[in-house]
């Protein structure tokens, strides 16, 4: 059995790198609300640009690439995923339904003779 060990190594550049992205999302919101009066396309011109900006910086840290290669090998498992076919899919929609029809009348059913026992036989208080 191969076991895989999971090292994570921040160095000081890293963690500089991802200051800066959190940096650049901070400056892109403050960015803005701060232009409100210069207009809408310079406030969603800083905002875009500026979260571009944390995006680059953020995907060459080493966090970021470990993202990218989640990312892949995530695709990777998705495409081994056998789906049902639309027969399937449907029949089992049925299943789930016609099961919670019945548990909700036994549920309904099991409440009033409860209900039935405890207040009309043992308590005494008919309605």
């Amino acid at each position: 059995m191969a076991t895989s060990q999971v090292e994570t190594v921040n160095t000081g550049a890293d963690k500089a790198k991802l200051a800066a992205a959190v940096a650049l999302v901070i400056a892109a919101v403050a960015g803005f609300y701060l232009l409100g009066k210069q207009g809408q396309i310079a406030q969603w011109g800083a905002l875009v640009v500026g979260l571009a900006a944390a995006f680059v910086v953020f995907m060459t840290s080493e966090s970021g690439k470990e993202f990218v290669a989640f990312g892949r090998d995530s695709w990777k498992e998705v495409k081994k995923v056998v789906w049902p076919t639309r027969k399937e899919a449907t029949q089992m929609t049925l299943y789930v339904i016609a099961f919670c029809a019945v548990m909700a009348l036994f549920l309904w059913l099991t409440d009033k003779t409860l209900e039935w026992a405890f207040y009309d036989l043992i308590l005494g208080w008919k309605k």
